[in-house]
């Protein structure tokens, strides 16, 4: 039982999964002080005056249980943005790149669909001569109408 866990734990893909998630966490943290330190006083700024932050005050003022922070809001999205665009460079790039390789497609645009007349669901595949889902046969696929 040990050896097929050591086994499991050692394959390739749990690996790279492993790290890219490390990396992943490594700059989240780098991020989150760059939105922090860098473009929360940026935004901040925009609202002027001894504002606390970009927004608007809802209830007493000084409580921040009641202050609408839209600048925390766009911070969020900021880092949102840059994160991904991290994860996906960083990581899914290369993954991409690694298992073409390796001889296996990831990541990729699925192929030309059609809808079942029976059915009537859409994510058949062109080619498909049943229904994954109701059995039936399918028409050729001439007379079928493929969605990108």
């Amino acid at each position: 039982m040990l050896k097929g866990f050591k086994n499991f734990l050692m394959r390739g893909d749990v690996i790279v999964v492993a790290v890219g998630l490390i990396v992943a966490l490594a700059f989240s943290t780098l991020i989150k002080a760059f939105t922090d330190f860098v473009i929360n006083p940026i935004i901040a700024r925009a609202q002027g005056g001894r504002s606390v932050g970009l927004g608007w005050q809802l209830g007493q003022a000084g409580n921040k249980a009641t202050y609408l922070d839209i600048g925390s809001f766009i911070s969020a999205v900021i880092y949102f943005i840059i994160f991904m665009a991290v994860v996906y460079f960083l990581i899914v790039v290369p993954y991409k790149h690694y298992s073409a390789r390796h001889g296996s497609a990831v990541f990729e645009e699925p192929g030309p669909v059609k809808a079942c007349p029976a059915c009537l669901s859409e994510d058949l595949p062109v080619a498909a001569s049943k229904c994954r889902y109701c059995g039936t046969d399918q028409p050729p696929t001439t007379t079928g109408t493929p969605r990108p």
